[in-house]
């Protein structure tokens, strides 16, 4: 990062432990011209903590401002100042505001670093147990209607770990619609008050988070960690040949009923290929 030049810094700030503020960062937060907050009065006693100055250079930049913001941003980047930018928690533009401010300041040709630091998505993943070398981050789901049913479907194949941000309210719907689409035994961990006092990792099959959730009452934010769907099981010869007469016989090609059913099994081309040239009937 060079500091003699004007920017906008993210600054990754802490998850719920104070002493996880880094001292680059409060350096950064102490030599940025201005500083933008999604909330001022949260970042007014962080830099209280970090004994870092406030007056006079705090400007309220959250969700529902954040075109605007992105605006004054540029303009005083542009003059040579560095402004750096906090959210409540964790990394600015990942399930926060930023990611407009980012995309704004780069299409202006502005310089863009980052200060990184606490990540409740990393540490809620590497906590979990699960598969770290593929994972898939789905942030906040929608709230209700097509599209939440669309995303939790999409989530009972998923052969990478899933990440998921909850609020205590919804936290035991979610699960039990997880559980609805996922089964029983899929695997899922819990976790909530992340670097705090009462951090709290809870892990176990889906059948059996459900029943937790509803004997101990839902606090602070949750991160949903779910394991990776099992791989499904090979198809037989007996399974594909089949779906291979079944595609055939509603009029499709060789080459379409194979590519078909190479899809919906999840089965080599080839051998859906080599099935279809076996049982297509015989020219008249």
């Amino acid at each position: 990062m060079n500091d003699e030049t004007g920017a906008l810094v993210l600054v990754a700030t802490p998850i719920g432990n104070l002493g996880d503020l880094s001292p680059r960062a409060i350096e950064a937060l102490r030599d940025a011209t201005m500083i933008a907050a999604e909330d001022t009065r949260r970042t007014r006693a962080l830099l209280t903590h970090a004994g870092v100055p406030a007056a006079g250079r705090l400007r309220s930049v959250h969700a529902h401002n954040e075109r605007e913001g992105a605006a004054w941003i540029i303009d005083a980047v542009r003059d040579g100042g560095r402004v750096a930018y906090v959210t409540d928690a964790g990394m600015p533009g990942v399930s926060d505001p930023g990611e407009r401010l980012v995309r704004a300041c780069l299409d202006a040709g502005i310089a863009v670093d980052v200060v990184p630091g606490p990540s409740a998505v990393l540490t809620a993943l590497v906590l979990s147990g699960f598969p770290t070398d593929r994972f898939v981050f789905e942030g906040f789901l929608p709230r209700r209607g097509v599209a939440r049913r669309e995303c939790i479907a999409a989530l009972v194949n998923e052969p990478r770990t899933v990440v998921l941000y909850e609020s205590p309210k919804r936290v035991h719907a979610t699960l039990t619609q997880l559980l609805t689409a996922c089964g029983p035994t899929r695997e899922v961990a819990i976790a909530r008050e992340l670097t705090k006092l009462h951090e709290e990792v809870w892990r176990g099959p889906l059948v059996e988070a459900v029943g937790h959730v509803e004997l101990n009452e839902p606090r602070g934010e949750h991160v949903v960690v779910l394991a990776p769907a099992p791989p499904a099981p090979a198809a037989n010869d007996d399974e594909v040949d089949a779906h291979v007469a079944a595609a055939l016989a509603e009029g499709l090609s060789t080459r379409d009923a194979a590519a078909r059913v190479a899809k919906d099994l999840r089965v080599p081309r080839r051998r859906t290929y080599d099935a279809a040239m076996r049982l297509k009937p015989p020219h008249p």
